[in-house]
């Protein structure tokens, strides 16, 4: 890799200078930055440990503690051999890192879409709170059934700002050819970096039922989950309902086996 980053008196930190944390906390800081600016695009390589010692002016050493953290985050990858990637939101990372649903041999799937509705709105209270808008900010609302083995399983309702997303366009969504998550990267230059969810039993409604081919009052799982960006911007909410007769959430906690 060329050796090509000038280190600018606004890059570089101050040894004695004070900084609310953690020196190698600040250089992930700036890292972060430059990834949310699009310096180094998805799936590129980022600089070596050594071109950031020098940019930032510090040791390699807290260099290689602030890419562990991003790599432990999953925002960068490492390849023995050739060097740290910004991670691809390709269908395979999406399926690896976001999806948990797997039937009940543990096997799990790439999901078909079908859109359902795709319409206009206002922020609820809870919507409000959850994306960190005001009550009444204009929304997109999204409906998509998913199926796995040619059945409807899960049921999602997405709600995203239309200030974060302001060209989104049903037919374009429709037709995307990519993970959502992959289209909001590609399309919009949001990139999602981590997502918390809270998970329940529900029973469903009529409106459900029918969808995911079940009886009403039914039990099924309730996911709700929020995906941020780099700096910690909640850019989408989603209700997602699954159908818990041959398929269940699985997760892993702990150290992946090797």
């Amino acid at each position: 890799m060329p050796d090509n980053l000038a280190v600018t008196a606004d890059e570089t930190l101050d040894p004695g200078g004070v900084l609310p944390g953690p020196l190698y906390a600040e250089v992930k800081k700036r890292i972060t930055r430059s990834l949310m600016e699009g310096e180094w695009p998805q799936g590129a390589a980022i600089p070596t440990e050594s071109q950031f010692a020098r940019r930032y002016a510090v040791s390699v050493g807290t260099v290689r503690k602030a890419i562990g953290e991003l790599v432990a985050e999953r925002v960068l990858v490492r390849r023995r051999g050739r060097g740290t990637f910004v991670a691809s939101r390709n269908r395979d990372y999406m399926l690896d890192t976001y999806f948990r649903i797997v039937d009940d041999a543990g096997r799990k799937e790439f999901p078909e879409t079908r859109l359902i509705s795709f319409r206009r709105g206002k922020a609820d209270a809870v919507v409000a709170q959850r994306l960190q808008l005001m009550r009444g900010a204009p929304v997109y609302r999204i409906e998509n059934l998913l199926f796995l083995q040619d059945q409807s399983v899960i049921f999602d309702r997405m709600v995203v700002p239309q200030a974060v997303f302001p060209d989104l366009r049903e037919a374009a969504f429709r037709r995307r050819g990519m993970t959502i998550f992959g289209y909001y990267q590609t399309r919009f230059g949001i990139t999602v970096t981590r997502v918390e969810e809270w998970v329940r039993a529900v029973n469903a409604d009529s409106k459900l039922a029918a969808a995911l081919g079940i009886a009403a009052g039914e039990a099924v799982l309730a996911i709700e989950r929020v995906a941020y960006t780099y700096d910690g911007t909640p850019v989408e909410l989603r209700h997602r309902r699954v159908s818990t007769r041959s398929h269940a959430y699985f997760s892993v906690l702990g150290m992946k086996q090797a």
